[in-house]
């Protein structure tokens, strides 16, 4: 069953055109992450198809029956948001049965629901204690256990893990994947770091001012991008381009290379000096400064002693290398 279908979606406010003809099926089971820069319109996105915004024109369906016209409550749908927005007067365990509640549910099945959003999140030991008792993960697992219970059709995540720190991150992280198998739920995610979409996402689907640039599978996208956008927004350290041409092919045209594609190469035909080195323990970075002028990052595996101020040779293999045009599309290998 698909879960999610878009069909030439638009959403303007005034005179400012947000949504640009989406078109997106979203299978059942699929995790789909929505990436892009602040004001891509991903966020805009989530709440037109939460019924949170109404979209200007063009068709929502979800589960197959189309729901444009549905309010936020009876679209089958739970969003869990950057914010906890948890009631800081309700235990945990009321805070996660409220919507239930609401609903008029009856108190066994409320209990059942709870019961089991808690043993899959970890927080037995928690459901008595009022959010301020509780960390910045355990608040965001309630806000996801609060979606759970009401075991909806799609869930929605807005920028889950934006107010936690760099481990919290990553281990929520990891939970919402392991979630997300347990369940076998349909999910979109939207999020600005690339990191997390690669890491979580079966399909990326990556904007750009209101429009859908690529999508696929995180390594299809990260081995095959569709132009320099997409390049460049995937990839940490982001990709190098530099000034370079495509023999016996008109026109400007800029070559891209990723970071870990460049190595040290005393005769390589790329020179230039160090100007500042990152080391990571695992992973050396070089930032490079070429003679022509061009400031490139050099991945290196393992630890490097490559001082700053040294002059390097850098080089790479021809058939790891993408070329673009001048319109930023890719040229060159030609997309598979």
């Amino acid at each position: 069953m698909t879960a999610l279908k878009l069909e030439n979606v638009n959403k303007s406010f005034g005179q400012v055109h947000v949504l640009k003809d989406i078109n997106l099926t979203v299978e059942d089971g699929e995790f789909v992450v929505f990436v892009g820069p602040s004001g891509c319109g991903k966020s805009t996105l989530l709440r037109v198809i939460a019924g949170l915004e109404d979209a200007s024109s063009g068709t929502i369906s979800i589960g197959g029956d189309v729901v444009n016209s549905v309010p936020p409550a009876k679209r089958g749908i739970a969003m869990v948001f950057q914010s906890y927005a948890l009631y800081p007067h309700l235990n945990v365990r009321d805070n996660m049965g409220l919507g239930l509640k609401q609903e008029g549910q009856p108190k066994a099945m409320i209990q059942e629901q709870v019961g089991k959003a808690s043993r899959m999140l970890s927080l037995d030991d928690y459901l008595s204690r009022r959010p301020a008792e509780l960390s910045g993960g355990q608040r965001q697992r309630v806000a996801i256990g609060r979606a759970i219970v009401r075991d909806p059709k799609l869930f929605l995540f807005d920028e889950p893990l934006s107010n936690l720190d760099a481990a919290l991150r990553m281990n929520t992280r990891v939970e919402i994947a392991a979630l997300h198998r347990s369940l076998s739920a349909s999910m979109i995610y939207v999020t600005h770091d690339q990191i997390e979409a690669m890491t979580l996402a079966d399909r990326i689907v990556v904007l750009r001012d209101g429009r859908i640039e690529q999508v696929g599978s995180p390594m299809e996208l990260y081995n095959n991008p569709a132009n320099r956008f997409v390049a460049s927004f995937l990839g940490s350290p982001s990709m190098n381009f530099l000034d370079r041409s495509v023999p016996d092919v008109p026109g400007d045209q800029t070559l891209g290379i990723r970071p870990e594609h460049l190595s040290l190469a005393p005769d390589g035909r790329i020179r230039g000096e160090v100007t500042h080195v990152e080391r990571l323990g695992g992973d050396t970075n070089l930032l490079v400064r070429s003679e022509q002028g061009e400031m490139l990052t050099v991945r290196l595996f393992g630890q490097d002693n490559t001082p700053v101020g040294a002059t390097v040779g850098l080089d790479f293999d021809d058939a790891e290398a993408f070329f673009f045009d001048a319109a930023q599309n890719r040229l060159w290998p030609e997309a598979a």
